[in-house]
């Protein structure tokens, strides 16, 4: 009989902390209690979405479809927090909530976590403009991450059909803060790259949960991904990191995720390719192979012995 997320004792817990007057909003799941886990999880969301829609979907007959849920019954204490400018989290600034931004979101949600659960480190797993985020945050504060995960990640932009045509549109995102977005919006995500990779019934669930929180979105992480790039420097990523890429994905080209991936200065490294898989990976019907590849990585054991 497969498991669910029902078999285990499942707790949820809202949190809130500051970034000067902004307020962020963080979601915590972990199963009977936060102490003595495996490792504490922060899932950072990507351009286009909330926090919860994408690591804590819930879609009837899908075992496991919250990512939470699933790490949180391997014994994680998982967190996920609403960049400023999404979802739960303040949006009252006049600002475009650029990648930077979200890189202190990352490090004022760190820094709470760590002084309500004294945990040593974070195992941190971004997605798309979210790996962004992820990454300038571990160039910043380095002494806080155990292990890196960066799935749909770009860095220079050099081949990026996707980006491609988003530069396009540049223009209407230097012209405002934020961008209207709605379920054929949600739907477009799907069909960019290979259409059929995620389920109709997923597809939906996501839409009603993204445009339930918001109907707009910041334009700070389009712009930066469509002219500023590259925004981090892998010499400076010294934590061992493994790159995610699906194998349909249009975000990033293989050549630059290959040369940033060579790059990386700690050679516990990994690159690995998800069969089936474009953009949004937990949404895909190919999911359980995102856990189980993010899963090992984040067991993964310390090397006992690295070289002189």
């Amino acid at each position: 009989m497969t498991e669910t997320a029902a078999d285990y004792n499942i707790i949820s817990e809202e949190h809130w902390t500051n970034k000067g007057d902004v307020r962020l909003f963080m979601w915590e799941k972990y199963a009977d209690s936060p102490d003595n886990k495996r490792g504490t999880i922060l899932f950072v969301h990507g351009s286009s979405m909330a926090s919860q829609p994408t690591f804590d979907l819930q879609v009837p007959g899908r075992p496991f479809s919250s990512a939470m849920d699933w790490f949180a019954a391997q014994g994680f204490d998982t967190w996920c927090v609403d960049m400023e400018g999404y979802g739960r989290s303040d949006k009252h600034r006049d600002i475009t909530c650029d990648i930077a931004n979200g890189a202190d979101d990352l490090s004022a949600a760190s820094a709470y976590i760590q002084s309500l659960r004294n945990n040593d480190g974070f195992l941190v797993y971004g997605i798309s403009s979210g790996a962004l985020r992820a990454a300038m945050f571990a160039e910043a504060h380095p002494e806080r991450i155990s292990r890196l995960a960066l799935d749909a990640f770009v860095w220079t932009g050099e081949g990026s059909p996707t980006l491609e045509q988003r530069r396009k549109k540049l223009p209407q995102f230097l012209d405002s803060k934020r961008r209207p977005i709605d379920r054929d919006f949600v739907y477009s995500i799907f069909n960019r790259d290979h259409p059929g990779t995620a389920a109709d019934d997923v597809i939906e669930a996501f839409a009603e949960a993204i445009t339930a929180l918001d109907d707009s979105m910041p334009n700070g992480t389009y712009i930066d991904m469509c002219s500023r790039l590259p925004l981090v420097d892998p010499q400076k990523i010294l934590c061992p990191t493994i790159i995610l890429r699906g194998e349909y994905d249009g975000i990033a080209s293989f050549d630059d995720l290959i040369k940033f991936y060579t790059a990386l200065p700690n050679n516990d490294k990994q690159f690995s390719v998800m069969a089936g898989i474009s953009h949004a990976s937990f949404q895909q019907k190919n999911y359980q192979l995102v856990y189980y590849l993010l899963h090992n990585f984040f067991s993964q054991p310390e090397p006992l012995y690295r070289g002189e």
